[in-house]
């Protein structure tokens, strides 16, 4: 039997669910199907919200003949059967899935066919394409993406879904919530939860929050390394660290251990510990990589603990980010021409210039200071570093700096 996600697939603009900003009464892919006339496009979003089916719909409503290119496994000589057919049936749609793994050569192939119009290309890609598509096939195509679909458009769907499983199925309130909680707005998860538990259900039974519960067993989190929520949900545990919200970092990092892929995660709490800590407890670096090396070690289930452990240490800390606007400042003046020849008297080498003054020893001196020039002429009075004071650490470190800029106004070299 053919699974209920195939069964259910729209065959057309108007049985779409959601997307109403591209296929809903005003959206601008009806508007280009209704005149007849569509572009390359390349339709990009999260897993199981439409894209595949939209692209499909668009052939069968166009009428046109269509073929479907996988990137990731199809080959170059598939390519060439579709563009050998596409000579002989103008107006060819080529949907081809996973754009974003499209190898080169298979793209300088496939470009002067769509740059002449032989065939209309609509690629599909979970990946945003700014980022992930070449740039010479993007030019070549409009960029669409499709949202998340809503809780109202996901009730549709259920709706649907039942009666495609048994005509009289109902479905108690509390396992509707679960089912659409679970779903974390795809379609498809839905469709094929849905599926499964018709599969465990006894004459003449209904679907329980219970019999939901015991079919699905876990939750279907919406995380996948690969793509870009793995990287946003990264994002929002960023975010939460640098803004001492302990519950939020928590709740992304366990997302982000469903994932199971711990190095993007570790480079991330490493940055994290540098961009916005740093100073402000300087003792996290260590601590940091400590609980990471663990995590590493232990693999899951264990690795949560230590890398709980250090998040919530993080994210309650004392956080500074002085070093990363110091950095960035004398990046910018290297990188606009501001600096200048090293003054003479920190070259390893005795220039014989007679304006060459003698490098003076610091710690020959009291407190291992003395008030010499370290920066090119053109920049000497540079100030890159402004400590702040949300720690005892940096504010002893403010205390020094302070005490050493006066030092250098009230003391001639």
């Amino acid at each position: 039997m053919e699974p209920l996600a195939y069964r259910m697939r729209p065959t057309s603009l108007d049985d779409i669910v959601g997307q109403n900003h591209l296929v809903g009464k005003n959206g601008v892919i009806r508007r280009m199907v209704e005149n007849r006339r569509l572009p390359s496009l390349i339709l990009y979003g999260g897993p199981g919200i439409g894209k595949t089916t939209i692209a499909q719909a668009i052939a069968g409503e166009l009428r046109l003949p269509s073929f479907t290119f996988n990137a990731s496994t199809d080959n170059k000589a598939l390519l060439k059967e579709i563009v050998e057919s596409a000579e002989k049936n103008p107006q060819t749609l080529v949907i081809i899935d996973e754009i974003h793994r499209m190898k080169k050569d298979i793209q300088d192939f496939l470009l002067p066919h769509v740059e002449k119009g032989r065939i209309t290309m609509i690629g599909i890609t979970t990946v945003n394409p700014y980022h992930s598509v070449n740039p010479a096939v993007r030019s070549r195509c409009l960029v669409y993406k499709l949202n998340p679909l809503s809780e109202d458009d996901l009730n549709v769907l259920l709706g649907r879904a039942l009666k495609n499983i048994r005509e009289d199925l109902k479905i108690t309130d509390d396992a509707r919530k679960y089912l659409l909680g679970m779903a974390n707005g795809e379609a498809r998860s839905l469709i094929n939860m849905l599926e499964a538990i018709g599969f465990a259900l006894r004459e003449n039974e209904n679907i329980t929050l219970e019999l939901a519960r015991d079919v699905i067993q876990r939750p279907l989190v919406n995380i996948d390394k690969n793509e870009d929520n793995y990287y946003d949900t990264l994002s929002g545990l960023h975010k939460s660290i640098r803004g001492s919200d302990v519950n939020a970092s928590l709740h992304y990092l366990a997302k982000l251990l469903t994932a199971e892929d711990f190095l993007p995660l570790v480079r991330r709490l490493y940055c994290i510990c540098y961009e916005d800590i740093s100073l402000a407890n300087p003792s996290m670096g260590p601590k940091v990589r400590a609980a990471c090396e663990a995590a590493l070690e232990l693999g899951m289930p264990e690795a949560r603990l230590p890398l709980a452990s250090i998040v919530i240490d993080m994210a309650l800390s004392p956080k500074s980010n002085s070093s990363l606007l110091a950095i960035d400042a004398a990046l910018k003046d290297i990188e606009e021409g501001r600096s200048g020849n090293l003054p003479l008297h920190l070259k390893n080498i005795y220039s014989f210039d007679p304006s060459q003054k003698p490098y003076l020893y610091p710690h020959d001196y009291p407190g291992a200071w003395v008030n010499q020039q370290y920066l090119p002429d053109a920049i000497k009075d540079a100030e890159y570093y402004h400590p702040k004071d949300s720690s005892k650490y940096e504010s002893a470190l403010k205390e020094r700096y302070e005490a050493i800029k006066s030092a250098k106004k009230n003391t001639k070299e």
